[in-house]
């Protein structure tokens, strides 16, 4: 839910494994996400991804990001192409100036560019970079292992530590990043320490017995984790209960939302699969199947 101050939500610079990765748990939170990406990741520069898990044959550069993409594109947030030049502060968020279209704002910002980190420097100038070999380059631990920094509401995928040199590496630590993002927005909205943390996951339907199957359960486990000191109103405390217990009681899903999940999956992945392979494919399914009856 985007701020009356603001565009956006978050903005993210940098559509690799580590920006797809962070804006995707923000945007799947429900807050209104951007990603700028010029196509420069350094993804770019790999020949052909062999040890990306999940793909057994190994996976081309091109259809990865296209996943990558459209993954993005399916929970709601967008990816424009264009090159952001420069991140200001602006009131209590950010002003993000790209090289070609119109400046936006946002009240976070996730920076997932690995090799240059240039367009930050109006947020704290000096103190975000160092000198390595002669040269000054952005300050790989400028930013806590959980991606928050100095800046208030500036986050950092990449360039981070020793992080990001594979391509698996670069899109946990965008999770990570994307995660302590949400706790942070969770905190600003009101949520005590004790019950910002956030995870993203489904269950199944099945595994709710009859008590936590109940509202009520639930909103009693929410009361006994308040803190005495939580300084929030009887009506605010309430709205974040029922927001809260809302959105764990949905993430437990039936067989049959499983199912249609399933499917569903399956079809997108068709989608990024070369049309000649999956007649080829299916020329030989029904080969065998005829070779079997």
């Amino acid at each position: 839910m985007v701020s009356d101050a603001t565009e956006y939500d978050v903005v993210v610079v940098g559509g690799g494994p580590a920006g797809c990765s962070a804006g995707l748990f923000a945007a799947r939170y429900g807050l209104d996400t951007v990603i700028f990406d010029r196509g420069r990741s350094s993804i770019q520069r790999c020949a052909f991804l062999e040890n990306y898990l999940g793909f057994p044959g190994g996976i081309d550069v091109e259809t990865l990001y296209g996943l990558m993409h459209d993954h993005a594109e399916s929970v709601g947030y967008s990816v424009v192409d264009d090159l952001v030049e420069a991140v200001e502060r602006d009131g209590e968020g950010f002003r993000v100036m790209p090289q070609a279209g119109d400046p936006v704002t946002a009240r976070w910002v996730v920076a997932a560019t690995r090799y240059d980190g240039e367009y930050l420097r109006p947020l704290d100038g000096e103190a975000m970079f160092t000198t390595r070999g002669g040269e000054e380059r952005f300050d790989r631990d400028y930013a806590d292992a959980d991606g928050a920094t100095p800046v208030d509401g500036l986050f950092v995928a990449s360039p981070y530590g020793d992080t990001g040199y594979q391509a698996s590496m670069a899109a946990g630590r965008g999770a990570r990043v994307g995660i302590s993002l949400v706790e942070a927005v969770r905190r600003s909205r009101g949520y005590p320490d004790s019950m910002a943390n956030y995870y993203d996951w489904r269950r199944r339907e099945s595994e709710l017995d009859d008590a936590w199957a109940d509202r009520d359960r639930w909103r009693e486990w929410f009361d006994d984790r308040l803190p005495d000191d939580y300084g929030l109103t009887e009506d605010r405390v309430a709205e974040l209960r029922d927001r809260d217990v809302t959105r764990r009681l949905d993430t437990y899903l039936s067989e049959a939302d499983i199912e249609r999940r399933r499917e569903r999956a399956h079809d997108r992945l068709l989608d990024h699969v070369d049309d000649d392979r999956i007649l080829a494919a299916a020329r030989d399914i029904e080969a065998e199947r005829r070779a079997n009856e």
